[in-house]
């Protein structure tokens, strides 16, 4: 048996490969490390409601879930939206206390790098 670290958009992944003959290998376990937090980005003046951070989409997916509200006090750890990437639930997280400004995603909305999913001061 052989241990691997595998990182995959940003997420990271331990996985322990059996070989099972003829040069073959099958996966024997895996466990996904903590969640990967979205970086703020500091916008020079908010527009219309948005807020100073924007928490923005670190790999491509779908919106599993939107756990935040607009107003809603958030402490940094907790989990503002939830992402589907690659059929795994991958959290984005607030990266300092403060409040929802906005929400700018849905339940089902596609997202590319870099989208914007929430904002917040």
């Amino acid at each position: 048996m052989k241990n691997y670290t595998i990182t995959v958009n940003g997420n990271v992944y331990d996985v322990t490969v059996e070989e099972t003959g003829a040069g073959a290998v099958a996966p024997v376990a895996t466990k996904k490390a903590a969640p990967v937090a979205a970086a703020p980005v500091k916008a020079a003046a908010p527009a219309g409601g948005a807020g100073a951070v924007k928490l923005t989409a670190k790999a491509a997916g779908k919106v599993f879930a939107v756990e935040a509200s607009v107003g809603q006090t958030v402490k940094k750890g907790d989990t503002v939206v939830i992402l589907e990437v690659m059929k795994m639930e991958t959290p984005v997280v607030a990266e300092q206390d403060g409040t929802i400004t906005s929400i700018d995603v849905a339940k089902g909305d596609s997202v590319e790098v870099g989208t914007v999913l929430a904002t917040m001061n």
